[in-house]
């Protein structure tokens, strides 16, 4: 093999830059400082003036009078960090400062990581309580299932500002805008196809809310976990009734025809498979493939391989195919969601992040593909169009404006020309920064 070919290390690079750059993010101004003097606007005496008037006039004007329109918090148990599992709090806070980092520079929102050295939910659930003065919205980042669904329900029900988990309704989110392109190359409707799901943890739950919110029949749909086919027959539902409602739910709402069996029973005739499981190969086989209805759409999105290697489930008769790496035409990404959420919601203050303003996004995302030109290569945008985050946000906004979650009304030109400033402005600060030798590309940096 040339040198040139050889596989990239990417795990000692990242070991290397991480430690000598000691973090990813930092603390900077964003109002002029140059005079000792200045203290007394920005600290004492002045700052007593919007303590007063928050004080006085109400808690939500601290919004208008400090950071917390847009700032929120990367929150973490460290309990279901990437493909690594259950490695704690301390090993998982690269990630959500990872997180931060995209947060930033995709979609405009200052992020800070808090991982959390609270496994028990009810905990949890109080620590994050107890901070929502501080933020403008929580992300919830890498927590185990089923627990993971408990604290959203929880947190969206007991908060006042927006609570998203990025595993769940991130995933979701973005899956939908690609299916939606994908079914329109095929000429089906998402009312009409047969979906099979493979996987019932954060993500594949997610994902099959997101569907049927959009459209999909839930009759329609088969899902299965590790031990097969969910259906209201399964030996162990009434022991899921108790330990994970949610996949109980599925089970009791979906596979209408009561399959019962695997993975290639579940994909017998199936317009569409969703892959959302563990990495491959061989989770999926080419000959199940081959027994999918006309043109079928096989989303393979395990990392850092997908249940199927791309050109197999091609081979074997797949009409569009999308994983979640990048090095593979249709990457189904969170990247292209989370930034682009926040960003709308901070932009008008949301209370919540609902299920309307999620579809939103995915239409919008759609729509953007589908502008472009869609082929059976590309489905989704890339994280490099950056329009499509603005395009995303403004329709986040515009929805939560609508369903009367919005403490801030814009109309649609104010919404793009703030949103679109904020996205901008920290590609542009990196672009001074590097060049101006304020962040140092230091040795081993890639070029």
């Amino acid at each position: 093999m040339e040198d040139n070919q050889k596989r990239i290390d990417w795990f000692k690079i990242a070991i290397d830059l991480h430690r000598e750059y000691r973090g990813k993010i930092q603390v900077l101004p964003k109002v002029p400082f140059l005079k000792l003097k200045d203290g007394a606007i920005w600290y004492t005496p002045g700052v007593a003036g919007p303590c007063r008037v928050i004080h006085e006039k109400g808690k939500d004007l601290s919004f208008e009078y400090t950071l917390r329109w847009n700032y929120i918090a990367v929150v973490s148990d460290g309990t279901r960090v990437l493909g690594l599992g259950n490695i704690g709090p301390e090993a998982g806070l690269p990630v959500m400062e990872g997180k931060a980092l995209l947060f930033k520079y995709l979609g405009g929102v200052d992020a800070i990581p808090l991982v959390l050295d609270a496994r028990d939910p009810e905990r949890f659930i109080t620590i994050v309580k107890a901070l929502e003065p501080s933020f403008g919205g929580i992300n919830l980042e890498d927590i185990e299932s089923p627990k993971c669904f408990y604290l959203l329900d929880k947190l969206r029900e007991i908060l006042d500002i927006p609570v998203w988990h990025d595993d769940q309704q991130g995933t979701a989110l973005v899956t939908l805008a690609g299916l939606l392109n994908a079914l329109k190359l095929v000429g089906k409707k998402l009312r009409d196809v047969k979906i099979t799901m493979i996987g019932a943890g954060a993500a594949g739950v997610a994902i099959v809310r997101y569907l049927r919110v959009a459209g999909a029949d839930p009759k329609k749909i088969i899902v299965v976990d590790s031990k097969g086919i969910l259906h209201p027959g399964r030996k162990d539902l009434m022991e899921l009734k108790k330990t994970n409602p949610w996949k109980y739910k599925l089970a009791m709402t979906t596979n209408g025809e009561g399959r019962t069996g695997g993975i290639p029973e579940a994909m017998r005739d199936a317009d569409v498979v969703i892959a959302a499981s563990k990495p491959g190969p061989g989770v999926i086989k080419k000959e199940w493939v081959k027994t999918m209805a006309d043109d079928p759409i096989v989303f393979a999105m395990a990392n850092p391989i997908p249940e199927i290697w791309p050109w197999e489930a091609k081979e074997a008769g797949a009409r569009v195919v999308a994983t979640g790496r990048s090095d593979f035409p249709n990457q189904v990404n969170n990247s292209l969601g989370f930034p682009a959420v926040f960003r709308g919601a901070l932009t008008v203050m949301a209370r919540k992040i609902t299920d309307g303003m999620c579809i939103a996004a995915a239409q919008a995302l759609a729509r953007y593909a589908e502008r472009k030109g869609l082929s059976e290569d590309y489905i989704l945008p890339t994280m490099e169009e950056t329009e499509a985050y603005i395009e995303e946000a403004v329709a986040i906004a515009e929805k939560a404006i609508e369903e009367g979650v919005a403490r801030r009304k814009l109309g649609r030109n104010e919404l793009e020309r703030e949103v679109r400033e904020l996205i901008y402005m920290p590609r542009r600060f990196m672009e001074f920064a590097v060049r101006e030798g304020i962040i140092e590309l230091k040795p081993g940096y890639p070029r």
